[in-house]
């Protein structure tokens, strides 16, 4: 059942639970692929969100029965600058539009990022972005880190956006990454199985968390080793919060170049993460095609590899 509000500029969107026992938020996001479970948690928090028409907290584990509604702001018209930067574009169509995003670069304004990032770039280039993130995230379906290089995909209308996350939440998708890790890798590969939450005390990190933690897994593979570091392709069956770099970290591997999760004193040549995201995989969004698409290693990320060559075999 969904109804609009006019004056509130509301939609109303009343679901039943037919199996309980999961946290309140979660079970929106499942339901409801349009709505993160970030902006689900700020919802139930603004008590926009209410069970038999009582508000409730993030903690509120459903009942079978239980009649939730949700009152869904509309997208509000988009105010985010649009800049002319240099953007590489891999793939474009009347739908989505996938980008090569080099190291550096934010992928969406955020507090001390309010300029410069993809979504100012894109704003520009395109000017029809998916409005269901609102004004700060426009068709942002998924990230990767500031220092992270490589591709992603963004969606250009409501649709897309929609059908593009219920296959990022079926994890119905090829994501490979390139990373330089510290430490020689001595089998030739193997499965990280450990689940991620926030860190218990740092707040701004995460970690394997076995009791709290959500589902994480990466599937690593060795391709060249050096005299202290070791060149990996790895690939995503989950995409948690900086899943890659905590998942090396907790091998004792840590990403060469990581600030937060490596050796906080590193002479390397790097500027952040030696991280990227090479290869991206998913069904077109409205046609069903498949598509997949690579990037080559960027021209820091090569320095790199030559420089370990040399000074680090």
């Amino acid at each position: 059942m969904q109804e609009l509000n006019q004056n509130a500029k509301q939609e109303k969107r009343t679901i039943r639970v037919t199996e309980g026992g999961q946290r309140i938020d979660a079970w929106l996001a499942t339901m409801y692929p349009d709505l993160s479970r970030s902006r689900l948690q700020a919802m139930i928090k603004e008590g926009s969100v209410t069970v038999e028409g009582q508000v409730i907290k993030t903690s509120y584990e459903t009942v079978n029965g239980d009649e939730i509604t949700l009152w869904v702001e509309e997208p509000k018209q988009l105010q985010i600058q649009a800049q002319e930067l240099p953007l590489t574009i891999a793939y474009e169509d009347t739908d989505l539009i996938v980008v090569d995003k080099p190291q550096g670069m934010v992928v969406h304004p955020a507090a001390g990022h309010h300029e410069h990032t993809l979504v100012n770039a894109l704003l520009h280039h395109c000017k029809d972005l998916s409005g269901i993130n609102g004004i700060i995230r426009p068709g942002i379906v998924h990230r990767i880190d500031k220092d992270t290089s490589g591709l992603l995909v963004v969606a250009k209308n409501d649709q897309a956006h929609i059908r593009l996350a219920e296959t990022w939440k079926k994890h119905d998708i090829k994501r490979i990454y390139y990373a330089v890790v510290h430490g020689v890798v001595s089998e030739p590969g193997g499965v990280i199985d450990a689940a991620i939450g926030r860190h218990p005390r740092q707040r701004t990190k995460m970690a394997v968390e076995p009791k709290t933690g959500r589902s994480a897994v990466t599937n690593y593979k060795v391709l060249e080793r050096f005299r202290n570091f070791t060149l990996l392709q790895l690939q995503l069956e989950t995409g948690r919060t900086h899943q890659i770099r905590v998942h090396m970290a907790y091998l004792g591997h840590p990403v060469a170049g990581d600030p937060v999760y490596g050796p906080k004193k590193s002479k390397l040549p790097l500027n952040g993460q030696a991280l990227h995201a090479k290869i991206l995989g998913f069904p077109h969004p409205i046609t069903g095609e498949y598509l997949e698409f690579e990037s080559p290693l960027p021209g820091y990320f090569e320095q790199f590899l030559r420089f370990l060559r040399t000074n680090w075999e």
